[in-house]
């Protein structure tokens, strides 16, 4: 099988508005066979955190697509083009809505990359969804009717990741939001859950529960070893215990993998205590491939 990163990059830039009807179908097409790759085979969604700048975007990508070319994965490159949720005010966000799409669209240019990315405001749904591959809604927002009916009507694979405070069964309402407005390309996340101050527990049940939807699960390794608030006025956390998590959610029987990573992450401009370093992701990643 090919992986969607053998065929051709489009320059969606160039291409619109004049063939806007021909480009629109033929990225519902990619979309779907995405989401057909992620249904058959290991995922990955590989990343930094935050947008910080191009030349990061660049770097990271460039390893993701080595890994996805060694061994013929599904990966997804992912970055956030506005972290709205941190927990000062004076924390970096991002760049913004419209010059994160811009850096985004140039990696899918260069490297030829499956996108994602998450969104906040309905509004934002579908200004993301002409770019990416991967709408991503939010742990804390994942039960908002607006923004996921507005994520499924863009066409595009919605990744709902479950909240600190569902359960794994809690999620086949979520779900079912995107599916009744029209999309079934659904993926669910576990991220952990909230069991007192400053601490996430990975209940490993919710991806056995979930999978019982039909849908593909992931598992978010990274945000999964977060202690939230825990670091005077930032999240902190310990990437020391993702590639177990990583191994747990194997055994558990999970499709794909949300990581993040970055080539400094003791400097990165968000998560940095729980991002995995750029040069030690082969060696997460090798494991749950064998």
């Amino acid at each position: 099988m090919k992986l969607l990163s053998d065929f051709p990059t489009f320059r969606l830039s160039d291409s619109f508005p004049t063939n806007q009807k021909y480009f629109s179908s033929l990225r519902h097409n990619l979309s779907a066979m995405l989401f057909e790759q992620i249904q058959q085979k290991p995922f990955f969604i590989l990343g930094p955190c935050v947008m910080e700048n191009q030349e990061l975007l660049y770097t990271v990508a460039e390893k993701v697509a080595e890994i996805g070319q060694k061994y013929k994965v599904p990966v997804i490159f992912k970055s956030s083009f506005d972290k709205a949720n941190r927990t000062s005010i004076h924390s970096y966000r991002g760049p913004g809505l419209e010059k994160g799409m811009e850096m985004l669209l140039k990696v899918k240019e260069r490297f030829g990359l499956p996108l994602l990315t998450d969104i906040h405001e309905s509004y934002q749904a579908a200004l993301v969804g002409e770019v990416v591959d991967i709408l991503q809604i939010p742990a804390f927002l994942c039960r908002q009717t607006d923004l996921l009916v507005a994520a499924a009507k863009t066409g595009k694979i919605v990744n709902i990741k479950k909240a600190q405070f569902l359960s794994g069964q809690d999620m086949f309402y979520p779900a079912q939001k995107v599916i009744e407005a029209g999309n079934t390309q659904v993926v669910l996340t576990e991220r952990g859950n909230m069991y007192g101050y400053n601490n996430l527990a990975v209940d490993f049940r919710n991806i056995y529960d979930m999978k019982a939807f039909g849908h593909p699960v992931c598992m978010d390794c990274t945000h999964s070893v977060q202690r939230p608030g825990g670091a005077g006025g930032k999240t902190g956390g310990d990437r020391t215990f993702v590639p177990m998590m990583a191994l747990a959610a194997k055994a558990f029987g999970a499709d794909g993998y949300f990581l993040e990573t970055h080539p400094d992450p003791d400097n990165a401009l968000s998560d940095g205590p729980n991002m995995v370093k750029l040069h030690d992701l082969e060696k997460v990643i090798a494991p749950l491939l064998s």
